[in-house]
């Protein structure tokens, strides 16, 4: 069921003022209400709900300062947008202290309004999130086949894995390595026919050629050396049921024409067999190679490529569905809690905002790895941005690989990997240089440094930096 849109609210004395806020957001899917003084704003925020309000500092009848001061009292969840004129550090370090989300100095340009104001929204959002699962049975509920998640990327993977279940078509689940493929794979499988059969998991990354095909289609005594008994394989043990091969752009040339033909037939031979086998066995393939480009250039067979790009899945990348992270975190952090005793009943705001702001380099698999440490860690009732250990870059993946590229293009992409996190190293540092020799005023800091101030805060939520604490809550 669609939300209602989100309700802003533009406050100033100057009609002309409300009048082009209210032009400027009007091209955003939302509800834009005016109000020429801090009364009037006042009665609208009584009588109705709104999500972000954005005021005028100075103003004839009730200034700005009092509007936070009252709409904070109100309701703290309301995100403040304070506009002025006088734009000073002193101003600015004043409305944030009393909870202002931001403050846009003018002249702003359209762009900057816009930005701003989408950035509370979502700011908003996330923090309603984040406080409905944390006090509800949502988070705790079991979700069916691990696929979590309400995005329109992660419902329309869930679309295609109902269709094409109760058939027996070849599926190929494709996506960046940590997004959850055999998951995908365990879903068609439980949705399927052949939910009473057997499930295999295969990764071909890890077997060579002649070790794989033994796996797959078995073999006979002494088909090769080390062979000293008759095994039954995999597709043998599988029929009725599902193997899925995972990894399928590490297998050889000769392994790919075996499985091409087995796709034809449903027909095998053992390793150094005469005697032909049957079953019936449905299989999933899955990687995160671009398989098209490797048929292009000879490292995979183009017959045995068109032939299990039958019914192709996309999983997309976890920074690509943003409104799946906190369901996803919470999933895992009940799954930890049970499993180490500990009574955690979520994350802090703060906290889920900078899960949120994270690039997730290493998907669903990074950010599961990322809560069991803070749940390891966390010694109160909610998770925050410390036991995450962001401000220590802990989330980053390590600069140089695990494990030595075995092919070109796994040196390309391992090469790419490690730019990518310099990058981001050196980005991060710049912003917060930057943000401390200018006290923390975002204006200043982009003035100086040579950005637009919207721009410099869209790089700053990317790097999941916010302002001190000091500077975003009233003295305690």
């Amino acid at each position: 069921m669609p939300s209602d849109p989100p309700r802003i609210l533009i406050v100033d004395d100057e009609v002309n003022i409300c009048r082009n806020c209210e032009k400027i957001l009007s091209k955003m899917d939302c509800e834009v209400s005016i109000a020429q003084n801090g009364h009037d704003a006042l009665t609208l925020i009584e009588a109705e709900p709104f999500d972000v309000v954005v005021t005028d500092l100075k103003m004839s009848r009730m200034g700005g300062m009092e509007v936070l001061r009252r709409v904070m009292e109100k309701d703290p969840d309301i995100r403040v947008i304070v506009m002025t004129g006088y734009a000073s550090v002193s101003s600015a370090v004043e409305v944030m202290k009393i909870g202002a989300f931001d403050y846009l100095p003018k002249p702003f340009t359209p762009h900057e309004l816009r930005a701003v104001v989408l950035q509370a929204i979502t700011d908003r959002m996330t923090s309603r999130q984040n406080h409905r699962l944390k006090n509800s049975e949502e988070a705790a509920r079991p979700i069916a086949h691990q696929l979590i998640g309400n995005s329109p990327q992660i419902q329309k993977v869930v679309s295609m894995i109902r269709k094409v279940a109760p058939t027996d078509a070849t599926v190929l689940v494709y996506g960046e390595s940590g997004t959850g493929k055999e998951l995908v794979a365990r879903a068609v499988h439980a949705n399927s026919n052949r939910k009473d059969g057997v499930f295999f998991a295969v990764d071909c990354g890890t077997l060579s050629g002649n070790l794989l095909a033994s796996e797959l289609f078995g073999h006979v005594k002494g088909a090769f050396t080390g062979a000293h008994r008759e095994k039954s394989g995999i597709f043998r043990l599988a029929h009725q049921g599902t193997v899925f091969l995972d990894e399928i752009s590490n297998i050889s040339l000769d392994v790919q024409g075996m499985l091409l033909r087995f796709l034809e037939s449903q027909e095998f031979y053992p390793l150094g067999g005469t005697t032909l086998q049957k079953v019936n066995v449905r299989l999933i393939f899955a990687t995160n190679q671009d398989l098209q480009n490797m048929a292009a250039v000879g490292t995979f067979r183009q017959d045995f490529y068109y032939r299990i790009f039958v019914y192709p899945i996309l999983i997309p990348p976890l920074r690509d569905r943003k409104p799946d992270i906190l369901p996803i975190a919470y999933h895992f952090l009940n799954q930890f809690c049970r499993r180490m005793n500990k009574s955690i009943s979520g994350f802090d705001d703060d906290a889920g905002n900078r899960l949120l702001a994270f690039d997730w380099q290493g998907n669903v698999r990074q950010l599961r790895n990322v809560i069991e440490r803070a749940v390891i860690h966390c010694e109160k009732k909610l998770i925050t941005s410390a036991d995450l250990f962001l401000r220590d870059n802990a989330l980053a993946e390590p600069a140089m690989p695990e494990s030595i590229p075995q092919t070109n293009e796994a040196l390309k992409q391992a090469k790419r990997d490690i730019r990518i996190a310099a990058i981001s190293e050196l980005e991060k540092k710049f912003l917060t240089h930057a943000l401390e020799q200018n006290n923390w005023n975002v204006t200043q800091a982009a003035r100086q440094t040579g950005f637009q101030r919207t721009n410099f805060q869209n790089l700053m939520k990317k790097h999941g930096i916010t302002l001190p604490h000091r500077l975003r809550m009233p003295p305690g």
